[in-house]
């Protein structure tokens, strides 16, 4: 295990910014998820940190040591790609145990660290088969356990479950996290889905436009978002926006939306400024003395519970119910909302009004 930090590191293709002034320290033993759009420099970042690419300026330390100038083999880190990069002429057992040969371990030492990893991993079925015969899951596990093989200070992922289908990356996420429990080593991990971003993670790093916009524990990124693009990017479904202006009330403040008000947090800001109003779906409650007419387009149940799309004030909205919903397509009903569920952001910089 071991502390990464970057320290002003800076990343251009010509005239092109990648990466602007990055300082970051992923903590000794944490899961820490770089997540972002695409484009926002995340798997840059992880590039310059394996070595595979270097940077314009700025340095990068893995266990206190400067690595700049050091080959991605001389690092200690180990890699896991999102297209597993398996060696397709070799066994399960060959792949996971090459690399070792090539650092003239004992036969001894190897066999003990790819027993441990077929273990960890449950591949014990599978040491004899090749690549081709291989589920996606299957492959992406020799991937894992050829990087645990080489007991490495650092371990990378660059978006390792994106080529596998929907019920099997919810599998791989749990086994990735639990991997991470059980060895206790420093993870960072690339990713531009934000679910994958908020189950896993000890702490997120959302890039955009190669810049930090904000670091935080996922449900403080959930709750308590710094700007527009968090609040809009860490959730599902997606954080309501509405254009409003904020005014003042005896008892504390409202903004008013279309012709309708909502009760809102007093915040920083002057009576009769324009803002962005932000609600989370589940957060948004039909009711019929709610404030907000609702007319409803489209439902979607999901079984557990069922989204509502459809608009105030003629922009869209979405509302997330527990359960089954009543409402169908073409229902008119008005929403609520409790004031510190409301989150206010200046118009122009985006930033979040407190």
């Amino acid at each position: 295990m071991a502390e990464v930090v970057f320290e002003q590191v800076q990343k251009s293709f010509g005239a092109v910014s990648v990466l602007k002034r990055i300082d970051l320290t992923v903590r000794n033993g944490e899961f820490l998820v770089l997540v972002g759009p695409s484009g926002c420099g995340k798997s840059t970042l992880l590039r310059a940190l394996a070595g595979l690419d270097g940077v314009t300026h700025g340095r990068i330390l893995i266990d206190g040591r400067v690595v700049n100038s050091l080959p991605p083999k001389e690092r200690d880190i180990a890699m896991v790609f999102q297209n597993y990069a398996l060696y397709p002429h070799m066994s399960v057992l060959d792949n996971l145990t090459f690399a070792l040969k090539l650092r003239d371990l004992k036969p001894q030492e190897i066999d003990a660290r790819a027993r441990e990893a077929v273990a960890i991993l449950g591949l014990e079925s599978l040491v004899d088969r090749y690549p081709r015969h291989l589920s996606g899951g299957q492959r992406q596990r020799v991937a894992m356990g050829r990087a645990i093989v080489r007991d490495p200070k650092v371990f990378l992922f660059d978006e390792p479950l994106s080529n596998l289908d929907a019920k099997l990356r919810v599998q791989m996420r749990a086994e990735i996290r639990a991997l991470h429990q059980r060895l206790k080593a420093t993870t960072v991990y690339v990713t531009h889905d934000q679910i994958e971003a908020m189950t896993m993670a000890d702490r997120i790093v959302v890039l955009n436009g190669g810049a930090i916009e904000q670091i935080g524990a996922p449900l403080d990124l959930y709750d308590d978002p710094d700007n527009l693009f968090v609040a809009g990017f860490i959730g599902s479904p997606a954080m309501n926006r509405f254009g409003g202006v904020y005014e003042r009330t005896g008892e504390g403040a409202q903004v008013r939306i279309g012709a309708s008000a909502l009760a809102a947090p007093v915040v920083a800001a002057a009576p009769g400024q324009r803002v962005t109003v932000g609600v989370r779906p589940e957060h948004l409650v039909p009711d019929a003395d709610g404030s907000l007419p609702f007319c409803v387009d489209v439902v979607e149940p999901t079984g557990a519970a069922t989204e509502l799309f459809g608009t105030v004030a003629g922009e869209r909205c979405c509302v997330l119910v527990n359960g089954r919903a009543a409402l169908k397509p073409g229902h008119v009903t008005a929403l609520h909302a409790a004031p510190e569920h409301v989150y206010l952001f200046d118009e122009e910089s985006g930033r979040r009004l407190r």
